[in-house]
């Protein structure tokens, strides 16, 4: 820390870093709920958590709705499969894909999960008001907005320099 301890550190008001220490706090305390109890890793329970309520989905739509890379899509769908917690059906309006949806077997693991996540929610947000939590939740709402837009903006701008370059 510098001299004068009354400014904090640049990185402790760095939005980015804040937004990710707090998505691996409030994950590890839901992931600790289905790690113990049914061995699974956050990128599972997060295609578990999409396909609950989503049914149906490829791997691309997975990847979109979680914001996980292909790659890590991939291997939990992979790991969800040989448990028996997802099954792959062919695509019929595009062959090369697949749709994954739970089984039986994984949807009575995400009824089973779903209460105690919603719990240690709940927990999470009990310091805050019904205000203060609809607020939260639009702020998050305009960050993800924000970002994707910008996303695009850079996405477009380097695929112009490349046919430019």
């Amino acid at each position: 820390m510098s001299a004068d301890d009354s400014h904090p550190p640049v990185l402790a008001e760095f939005l980015p870093y804040q937004l990710s220490i707090a998505s691996n706090a409030v994950s590890g305390r839901i992931a600790e709920l289905y790690q113990a109890r049914f061995e699974l890793k956050i990128s599972e329970w997060r295609i578990m958590a999409v396909l609950g309520e989503a049914q149906a989905l490829t791997q691309r739509e997975l990847a979109a709705m979680t914001l996980m890379d292909k790659v890590a899509v991939n291997r939990a769908c992979k790991a969800l499969e040989s448990r028996g917690f997802v099954s792959r059906r062919p695509n019929a309006s595009d062959g090369r894909s697949h749709h994954i949806a739970l089984t039986d077997e994984g949807r009575e693991i995400y009824v089973q999960i779903m209460p105690l996540a919603r719990d240690v929610e709940g927990q999470l947000l009990e310091p805050f008001g019904e205000e203060e939590r609809a607020v939260l939740r639009d702020l998050l709402a305009r960050l993800r907005a924000a970002a994707q837009t910008i996303g695009a903006q850079t996405t477009g701008a380097q695929t112009i320099e490349a046919t430019q370059g």
